[in-house]
């Protein structure tokens, strides 16, 4: 029966009015009481019609307060500081308001009966106040006991952070319409917090509550993560504690995302297996990169991928005087355009970019927006770099990844660009693979090319996470749809960074390199693929396994297990960025790399892929394939 009237009358609320009569209701009957303690309960001493009419002038005095400051507008059952702040404010102005009314009355009428005196006018106020808000945070209460006791499932939670936050997200929690959620600790590294109480819940230590003792005990189910500022290395480690232990662990989002300035519980979100491989914030050298790119015309190539897209925004930031973005894509293109076009960040700059659709391989389009727009800083990121799709069409990476570049970069010669910079692979490092030769083939060519007004700049690093074709969307995905999640072998493993991380890096390196250079990431330690793949579905709320299956579907073309940074041949030397090192690479002579470059121009008329690639392993002596058609050419070799 009661469950049943909680859910047909839930949806509804007191209209305002009835409030209003309520509060006025309370204001009254404090004032009789009022009188009643003034004189010690003596009915004798009391005069009725005096009392009738020092009420009347009262209850004016609260109503004007009362809507002047509509302190009966909110919602009952939600009442907080906002709404207890009203209510003290509407009492208050009543109060002074009756103050300098009876001051007055007892100067200029002293005879007058609706001279109340102070020390009724003092508990009156004292009193109202205190039971407009108690019946407010009474009812508040009863509404969340009662919801509490008839919904659905109750799940048991601990919040890890004691603070503002902390408090807030169990404030939040208790309101929730749909689950009964029981806080059982909050968790604190702060060593003066331990072993005491926030509002009646202990606060343990993460070493005593993420242990599978506690958990079992108090069958905890929800980790929420409620601190803002964690360190990423710390929020990774509670994090994968929470999902060894098979909790479901979930993340307070930052205050600027909160709607209308307000939690909710549905804000609170899944961890995102990004964050787990975040690493410290990158410390730029903002003076040389201004130095770089302020006031200076900039072109980005593939600027609608993932990578160029993010470089573009960043070199936004520096204020350029004008932006190329240039891309053969016109869709994502366009997209682009619409996210700066309604970024407010970008609004006073957007009439200083230009979006070019364009191929980097069309020497006579690229030639004509080169000389128009004469860029200093070339950001070069357009290449096709999706492995298996380019081992069954070397023709087309060779055209892109080699000639586009070789084109892009002699026109930065010819126009007096400042500055070229190179997005490559760390797949060109002793590669296996028609994508990786095809990048090593343009490191190779970009690198002769020393001259005195430009400096040409290469990067190399592992793969993004999140970027076009990377495994984290993919499996998302494939986990949204149920599974199975699809890996290519058990043992694989990879080096990942983030998007920003890897886009601020490369500002960094073209900002510091001054001529032939190759610069290599920090991209920290390799990743298992299939402890990624683990991990994920743990976010999501699922047992691998058990509730989505983990698939082996064996090595594509081209593809290895494990990636490099360096050959053989290569070491680095540091620079004044710990996170960038300089590789230590024999240059080629230019005249030796425009006859890789000729040679590789007569075989591609004839469109022989098999004559293309052996002329590859010729160039790239240690380009051994791997799983692909192309394996016979290294038997021959």
């Amino acid at each position: 029966m009661l469950r049943r009237l909680i859910n047909s009358y839930s949806s509804q609320f007191l209209s305002r009015w009835i409030v209003l009569f309520i509060d006025t209701l309370i204001t009254g009957t404090a004032f009789l009481a009022s009188y009643l303690i003034r004189y010690n309960f003596d009915y004798s001493q009391i005069n009725p019609y005096n009392v009738q009419l020092q009420e009347g002038m009262v209850l004016t005095a609260y109503l004007f307060g009362f809507f002047v400051l509509q302190s009966f507008s909110g919602i009952i059952r939600h009442t907080g500081m906002v709404d207890a702040l009203k209510i003290f404010k509407a009492t208050s102005v009543a109060f002074i308001l009756l103050m300098i009314t009876n001051a007055s009355v007892n100067i200029y009428l002293p005879e007058s009966r609706i001279s109340v005196p102070y020390s009724i006018l003092i508990t009156h106020y004292l009193m109202t106040m205190f039971f407009l808000v108690g019946s407010r945070m009474f009812i508040r209460l009863m509404y969340i006991q009662l919801m509490r006791k008839y919904t659905k499932k109750r799940i048991n939670v601990v919040i890890y952070g004691a603070g503002a936050a902390g408090l807030l997200t169990k404030n939040v929690l208790l309101q929730d319409p749909v689950f009964h959620y029981e806080i059982i600790s909050f968790i604190d590294d702060n060593p003066s917090k331990i072993r005491k109480t926030l509002e009646g819940i202990p606060v343990v230590s993460s070493y005593r509550a993420l242990r599978g003792s506690y958990v079992k005990q108090h069958e905890v189910e929800l980790l929420i993560i409620a601190i803002q500022d964690m360190r990423p290395e710390r929020r990774s480690k509670i994090v994968e504690a929470g999902l060894d232990l098979h909790l479901h662990v979930k993340v307070v989002p930052a205050i600027d995302l909160w709607i209308n300035g307000q939690l909710s519980s549905q804000q609170l979100r899944r961890v995102k297996i990004e964050e787990l491989l975040e690493r410290d914030p990158i410390k730029l050298d903002s003076k040389n990169i201004v130095r770089e790119l302020k006031n200076k015309v900039v072109m980005v190539t593939g600027a609608a991928g993932s990578i160029g897209s993010e470089i573009a925004r960043q070199v936004l930031s520096f204020s350029p005087s004008r932006i190329i973005l240039l891309d053969q894509a016109e869709s994502p293109l366009y997209d682009l355009q619409f996210e700066l076009k309604n970024n407010k960040n970008f609004k006073t700059q957007f009439e200083h970019i230009e979006f070019i659709v364009a191929n980097v391989k069309d020497r006579l389009r690229m030639q004509r927006i080169m000389d128009v727009y004469r860029p200093q800083v070339i950001y070069h990121c357009a290449a096709y770099k999706h492995v298996p799709l380019m081992e069954d069409n070397p023709y087309e990476a060779l055209l892109v990844n080699v000639f586009g570049t070789k084109i892009v970069a002699d026109l930065a010669i010819k126009y007096g660009a400042e500055k070229f910079v190179m997005v490559s692979t760390d797949k060109a490092v002793n590669p296996t693979n028609i994508m990786g030769a095809s990048k090593r083939i343009a490191e190779i060519y970009i690198q002769s090319l020393s001259n005195e007004q430009t400096h040409f700049v290469t990067t190399r690093f592992g793969n993004v996470l999140g970027s076009n074709g990377s495994v984290v969307p993919l499996f998302r995905k494939q986990i949204e749809s149920n599974g199975p999640v699809t890996v290519t072998h058990k043992d694989i493993t990879r080096y990942f960074m983030t998007i920003p991380e890897a886009c601020n890096l490369v500002l960094e390196a073209g900002a510091m390199g001054t001529g032939s250079d190759i610069f290599v990431f920090d991209m920290g330690s390799p990743v298992k693929i299939y402890d990624m793949a683990r991990k994920m579905i743990q976010l999501y709320g699922f047992e691998p396994g058990r509730d989505i299956e983990i698939v082996e579907t064996g090595l594509r073309p081209g593809e290895k297990l494990f990636e490099e940074l360096l050959t053989d041949k290569e070491n680095t030397l540091p620079t004044h960025h710990p996170k960038i090192m300089r590789a230590r690479v024999s240059p080629q002579a230019r005249f030796t790399a425009n006859g890789y470059i000729d040679q590789l121009s007569e075989l591609i008329i004839d469109a022989d892929e098999f004559a293309l690639v052996g002329m590859m392993k010729q160039i790239v002596p240690e380009y051994i394939s791997n799983n692909s058609v192309y394996e016979k050419l290294d038997i021959k070799k």
